[in-house]
C-alpha cells in the first residue's frame, strides 16, 4: 500500500469538501478547509518528498465562473512537478492532450465515458486512441443503493445504472493504467471508510487502485490495508493536517516508503 496525495480544485482554492455536498448550482459545497497555499505549493511539497501517482481534481465543471481560475491552478501545479499527478475533471480527447502535454502522468475520467447512465464503449476506445491506455485512469468513485454500490459521475451528482463490482473491474480493465475510487457517501467525513467497498476491491487488484473516502484515522489506514489485501493505494484528503486534520502528513510519507508499509503503523 502507497499514500498518493491529492489536490483538490475548487473556485480557483485548494479545498477539502464535504464530497456528497457538491453542486454545479452556484458552485457551492460543504467546504472542511479552504487552504491559503495554491496548488503548486502542494505539488512542488509532494515532488520533494517523492510522492508520485497523487491525483488532482479540478471540481468545477467548464460552465463555471470559476473553471478558468481552477485551471489555471491545475497547470501552475503540474509544472511544478512534472509527471508526479494525475488531473481530472471534465477531461475529453479533445483537452486531455494539453494536460499531458503540460506534465500529467495521466488523466482521470469518468463522466465522458459514463454518459446517461451507462457505458459508451465507443467514447472510452476514442480516449484510448488519443492518450493510450498507459496514460488514463477511469475513476469508478461509487454511492451506495440497496443492492450495492453504483458508478456515479458529473462531480458525483449523478447515479448511472453501472454497479461497481468485480465483473466491471475486469471488463475495464484492458482500457486504462489504473482505477481511482472514491467511496462517496463518507468522502470528507474522516469518520470512517466504506468497509464493502475496500473488500471488494481487495478481491481483484490486476491494476493499481487508489481508495479515497473516510479516512479519519491511521487505524482505518491500517484496516484499508487489510479489507483491500495490500491491494490498495491510499489518499487522505480532510483528516490529513496538511489540510486541518488530525493525521501527519509526515508520518505517511515515512511509512509510504518504508517496504514493510503500513503494517508498523
Amino acid at each position: 500500500m502507497r499514500f498518493r496525495p491529492c489536490i483538490d480544485i475548487h473556485n480557483g482554492k485548494v479545498k477539502q469538501i464535504v464530497g456528497g455536498s457538491l453542486r454545479d448550482t452556484g458552485d457551492e459545497a460543504a467546504e472542511n478547509f479552504v487552504s491559503e497555499q495554491t496548488a503548486d505549493f502542494y505539488a512542488d511539497l509532494y515532488r520533494r518528498d517523492k510522492l508520485p501517482g497523487g491525483h488532482m481534481i479540478l471540481l468545477n465543471p467548464p460552465t463555471s465562473p470559476y473553471y478558468e481560475a481552477t485551471r489555471r491552478q491545475a497547470f501552475e501545479a503540474l509544472y511544478a512537478f512534472p509527471g508526479g499527478l494525475q488531473v481530472g475533471g471534465g477531461i475529453t480527447p479533445e483537452n486531455a492532450g494539453e494536460y499531458l502535454d503540460a506534465g500529467a502522468s495521466h488523466v482521470i475520467v469518468t463522466s465522458y465515458v459514463f454518459q446517461e447512465g451507462q457505458i459508451h464503449r465507443e467514447r472510452l476506445r476514442r480516449l484510448v486512441q488519443q492518450v493510450g491506455r498507459e496514460h488514463l485512469v477511469l475513476d469508478l468513485s461509487c454511492r451506495r443503493r440497496e443492492d450495492g454500490y453504483y458508478i456515479v459521475t458529473d462531480r458525483w451528482q449523478r447515479f448511472t445504472q453501472v454497479k461497481l463490482d468485480v465483473s466491471i473491474l475486469e471488463e475495464l480493465g484492458d482500457s486504462c493504467d489504473e482505477y481511482l475510487i472514491h467511496a462517496v457517501d463518507v468522502e470528507g467525513k474522516a469518520a470512517g471508510i466504506e468497509t464493502e467497498v475496500a473488500s471488494l476491491l481487495g478481491e481483484w487488484g490486476r491494476l493499481p487502485m487508489t481508495y479515497a473516502g473516510g479516512v479519519g484515522s491511521l487505524e482505518d489506514v491500517q484496516k484499508l490495508e487489510k479489507l483491500g489485501k495490500g491491494r490498495l493505494d491510499v489518499t487522505i484528503g480532510s483528516a490529513l493536517d496538511l489540510f486541518g486534520g488530525c493525521i501527519k502528513y509526515k508520518d505517511m510519507v515515512y511509512y509510504t516508503n518504508r517496504a514493510d508499509s503500513f503494517s508498523a503503523l
